[in-house]
């Protein structure tokens, strides 16, 4: 099936063009919503960037791009952000997180850590801001020693997004995108991986309802309500799916 007109795509739902059009449409979306957009072609470099990357990743079904060009259309479209920083951070946020030994050669930083190296490269290419949002987004990196308790590895997840985002609003619009993403879209998540990602994000939504209602957090009032719908609605879907576990 080929991929429609741009304007039938900007009234699609995102998971829908995915599963319709795949990537490919996607990509068309994402170039419409930026068409007017200053600095477009930096948004354009940074897809490059994480096609290269992510090039071998996958997200359930789809490639892992795909996910990413949702949180970037979600934030420019759905966000009304008018500002490329986040949208580049948007399609970057993982970047550093999977990939920073490629980003660190890239920079060509050999003694340097690698995530140190790769936000240094992102700074380069693309700008501090970028660098310092997708800092805010980047999980921590897993201890070996760290406990194998499940419910004390999502409660220092928990912990770290909050203290991570604490003095990032930015980061907040990013990360409130990538989650809107991963709750809102995980009825497409397939076998035990549904019932395993509802236990790790039900108790999520309550942080980022706190994270959304912050003066700071930069977006309009009416963008903010639809957002809350949104956490509202992954509630609604985490209730069900564990609902359906065994007790």
């Amino acid at each position: 099936m080929g991929t429609p007109e741009a304007g039938v795509l900007a009234v699609m739902p995102l998971h829908t063009i995915s599963e319709v059009y795949g990537e490919e449409g996607l990509r068309e979306r994402l170039r419409h919503e930026v068409a007017e957009l200053p600095g477009r072609a930096d948004v354009l470099a940074a897809l490059d960037l994480a096609a290269e990357l992510h090039r071998d990743d996958r997200y359930g079904r789809e490639p892992y791009l795909s996910h990413l060009l949702r949180v970037a259309i979600r934030i420019v479209s759905h966000y009304e952000v008018r500002d490329a920083v986040p949208v580049i951070a948007g399609l970057l946020h993982d970047a550093v997180e999977d990939h920073a030994p490629e980003l660190a050669a890239l920079h060509g930083d050999s003694g340097a850590e690698p995530r140190t190296a790769a936000l240094a490269l992102l700074s380069e290419r693309f700008g501090a801001r970028v660098a310092e949002i997708v800092a805010a987004v980047t999980n921590q990196e897993r201890d070996p020693a760290e406990s194998s308790d499940v419910a004390h590895r999502h409660r220092r997840y928990r912990e770290h997004i909050a203290a991570s985002l604490d003095h990032s609003p930015w980061g907040r619009v990013v990360k409130l995108s990538d989650f809107t993403d991963n709750g809102v879209g995980i009825l497409y998540a397939t076998g035990p991986v549904m019932p395993r990602l509802a236990r790790k994000y039900a108790p999520l939504t309550a942080v980022y309802r706190e994270l959304l209602r912050r003066p700071d957090t930069p977006l309009a009032a009416h963008v903010k309500e639809y957002i809350a719908a949104q956490l509202d609605r992954a509630d609604e879907r985490f209730a069900a799916i564990l609902a359906e576990e065994p007790s």
